[in-house]
């Protein structure tokens, strides 16, 4: 995250770089987006590891895609033990939050045998989205992961980019285990949207309008695609 000393002048920087930003920029990332998605559409995975190259600079493939239980006993390794007790803390936080928001099942039956309820179920899978590549954000693997874990989600995969030498930050993966991930892949971009989960949760230099905008170009195509309405909880501006 950057720090900036607000004066005269930065405060002037800031504003006239803002109200430089205009809806009319959208245009490029919808045609960006549609060509990614129908090149994944239509050459699958060879696209998705073109795209990953591409714009990670790592090479991967159908055998190494999915992260080995070995790279995440790995990550322990090199993580800080401060940071892991850290997380931990943060993780039981996080669900003791979400569990007070849990919902539960509930029916009533009525003299004249009318019966009124609502049944609540939690989905059987989703896919979270972890901003990745450049650096760590375990905040977005917890807050992510841990609401469906309270929900009662069987298998919840987890995506994000790998470093140019195809690697995930084992801060990432750390966390992603202390928060009850069942799959993690070294995958992330646009194309995620068309061949995995469909979450894209952006970071960088783009105002919350921008990272809007490429979101919802994205749920619009996989609504096309696949007749889903998708919603991402966080986004995360860095």
């Amino acid at each position: 995250m950057r720090i900036r000393q607000l004066d005269q002048e930065t405060r002037k920087n800031i504003l006239e770089t803002l109200l430089k930003r205009s809806p009319s920029q959208y245009g490029e990332y919808e045609s960006a987006v549609s060509e990614i998605l129908e090149n994944i559409r239509s050459q699958g995975d060879s696209a998705l590891f073109g795209y990953t190259e591409r714009f990670d600079g790592a090479k991967i493939c159908a055998d190494n895609i999915r992260v080995t239980e070995k790279e995440i006993r790995e990550a322990y390794s090199l993580v800080d033990p401060g940071l892991v007790e850290i997380i931990r803390k943060a993780l039981c936080n996080i669900r003791d939050y979400h569990a007070r928001q849990k919902q539960n099942s509930w029916f009533d039956s009525r003299p004249d045998g009318t019966m009124l309820g609502q049944k609540v179920t939690p989905l059987q899978r989703v896919g979270v989205y972890v901003p990745g590549g450049k650096a760590a954000y375990p905040s977005s693997v917890l807050m992510n992961i841990m609401p469906a874990k309270v929900a009662g989600v069987e298998e919840i995969v987890m995506v994000t980019p790998p470093g140019k030498d195809g690697k995930v930050n084992p801060v990432t993966l750390a966390a992603a285990h202390l928060a009850g991930v069942t799959d993690a892949y070294r995958i992330g971009g646009a194309q995620v949207s068309e061949k995995h989960c469909g979450f894209v949760i952006n970071t960088g230099d783009a105002t919350a309008r921008d990272v809007r905008a490429l979101i919802e170009e994205i749920q619009a195509r996989v609504k096309e695609r696949f007749r889903v309405d998708l919603e991402p909880e966080i986004v995360f501006l860095g």
